[in-house]
C-alpha cells in the first residue's frame, strides 16, 4: 500500500495535491464536480450507501463489465467508502472523515443532513477551515423540499421552451446539461472558496442550485428577456441574433454554418458561388440578414445543392469559415482523435474484469496535467483502506 500522507492515495504532485474531499453526493452534478477535483489531484473519498451505493450504479444499460456507463462517466479517480449513517459507528467515521477533509460536497435535500450533525452550520462551526458545498434543485429557501432532476429543471427553467422546432413539442437537450453546468459551477465555487480559505484561514458554505445554474446559462437569451425583449421561443437550429448561423441543406444532408460577421459572410457567399449576395442591401449587414432570414436562406440552400456537406465543409474551412457536417458520436470522437485532442482516457481491466474507457477531461495544463490514476471504483472497494487511514489519526 502507498504511504498515507494527505489521503489514502498519498502525494500526487498535481494542482490539488493535499486536498481531501469528503464526497457525499450522488447521481451527476455532484459526482461530476468531485471528479474534476480528483482529476486535478484531490483525494476524493466517495461515501456510498450499503448495498446499492450511488443511484447511477443501477442506471443501465449500457454497462461496461458489471458497471453502468452512467456511473463510470463521472466517478474516476475516486475511493469508494461504504458507510451507513444510521449506524453510530459509521456515523462517527463520517464525522472523522470530515475532520480530515478540506471540502465536503453533498446534494441531499436541504436540511436532511442536519439529523446526522453533518449540516453546514454544525460542521463549519466545528471545523472553521472546511469548505462545505451544497448542491440542490431549487435552493435552500422556499424550494428546499422540491427534488430537482435535470429533466424537470430543463422544463420549469425554460430551456425546453427554446429548444426544438418552431411550433413543435418542447424538447430537452440530449444530455443532462443542467446537471453538467451545475457541477461546473460547483467546481468553480469550491476552488474559489479554497483560495479564500488560503488567504484568510476560514472556509465557507458554497451553495449552487440547478434552477439558478440554468438561468445563468441562458446567457444572451436570458439577457434579452430581462431587458424587455420579450419571451424567446424555439427556433430550431437558427440563432435569434445572427444569420446564417444554423443548419443549411446541401446536396446530401445538413451543413452547420456559423457566420459571425459581415466579412465572414462575404467570404462564405464567395465560396458557394454567390458573391452577389454580399452586395445586396438586404444582406450586407447582419441586422439585415436577420430581418430577411427566410429569403436569404432560400438563396443559400439553392447554391449549396451543388455539393455534399463534406465537400462544402472542406472548402469553407479552407476559407476560414466555421462549417461542418452534423456528426453522430462516432464521427465526433473520430474528429477529435484526428485533431490530436485525445478524447478518451482508458483504464486497464482489473483482474477478471473489463477495460473501462472514460471521456477525457478537457483541461490541458502545461505544468500540472490532469491525472487518470484510478478507474471508477467498485462499490466499497476502498472501504478497508480508508477506514485504516481514518483509524491512523
Amino acid at each position: 500500500m502507498a504511504p498515507i500522507t494527505a489521503g489514502p492515495g498519498g502525494s500526487t504532485g498535481a494542482p490539488l495535491d493535499g486536498i481531501v474531499v469528503a464526497d457525499f453526493s450522488r447521481v451527476l452534478a455532484g459526482p461530476l464536480a468531485s471528479m474534476f477535483l480528483a482529476d486535478l489531484g484531490a483525494t476524493v473519498i466517495k461515501v456510498e450507501r450499503p448495498g446499492t451505493g450511488d443511484d447511477t450504479r443501477q442506471w443501465g444499460p449500457p454497462y461496461v463489465g458489471s458497471m453502468t456507463t452512467y456511473f463510470t462517466s463521472v466517478n474516476r479517480n475516486k475511493y469508494s467508502l461504504v458507510l451507513d449513517l444510521d449506524d453510530a459507528g459509521d456515523l462517527g467515521l463520517a464525522r472523522k472523515l470530515v475532520s480530515r477533509a478540506d471540502i465536503l460536497l453533498e446534494n441531499f435535500l436541504p436540511g436532511r443532513l442536519a439529523r446526522f450533525g453533518l449540516d453546514a452550520a454544525t460542521l463549519t462551526a466545528i471545523h472553521p477551515r472546511l469548505v462545505y458545498c451544497s448542491i440542490s434543485g431549487f435552493g435552500s429557501g422556499a424550494g428546499a423540499n422540491q427534488p430537482g432532476y435535470d429533466f424537470l429543471v430543463q422544463a420549469v427553467g425554460g430551456l425546453m421552451s427554446i429548444t426544438g422546432q418552431p411550433g413543435g413539442e418542447p424538447v430537452k437537450v440530449g444530455v443532462a446539461l443542467v446537471d453538467v453546468l451545475t457541477g461546473l459551477h460547483a467546481t468553480i465555487g469550491m476552488l474559489a472558496a479554497l483560495r479564500h480559505r488560503d488567504a484568510t484561514g476560514t472556509g465557507q458554505h458554497v451553495e449552487v442550485n440547478l434552477l439558478s445554474s440554468l438561468l445563468s446559462s441562458l446567457v444572451n437569451q436570458g439577457a434579452a428577456f430581462v431587458n424587455g425583449a420579450g419571451v424567446p421561443r424555439a427556433m430550431g437550429n437558427r440563432h435569434p441574433s445572427i444569420t446564417p448561423y444554423e443548419t443549411l441543406e446541401t446536396g446530401d444532408g445538413p451543413l452547420a454554418v456559423a457566420v459571425g460577421n459581415d466579412r465572414q459572410f462575404a467570404s462564405f457567399v464567395r465560396v458557394i458561388g454567390r458573391p452577389d449576395l454580399a452586395d445586396d442591401p438586404r444582406f450586407a449587414s447582419n441586422s439585415g440578414r436577420v430581418a430577411h432570414r427566410g429569403t436569404l436562406v432560400s438563396e443559400l440552400q439553392v447554391a449549396l445543392q451543388t455539393d455534399s456537406a463534406a465537400g462544402w465543409s472542406d472548402r469553407l474551412r479552407q476559407a476560414g469559415i466555421a462549417a461542418g457536417p452534423v456528426n453522430a458520436l462516432d464521427a465526433a470522437f473520430a474528429l477529435a482523435t484526428e485533431l490530436g485532442l485525445d478524447p478518451t482516457a482508458e483504464f486497464p481491466a482489473p483482474a477478471g474484469g473489463t477495460p473501462i474507457a472514460t471521456v477525457a477531461n478537457p483541461l490541458r495544463m502545461s505544468r500540472s496535467p490532469v491525472r487518470y490514476d484510478r478507474p471508477p471504483p467498485v462499490l466499497g472497494a476502498d472501504s478497508d483502506r480508508v477506514r485504516d487511514w481514518l483509524a491512523s489519526s
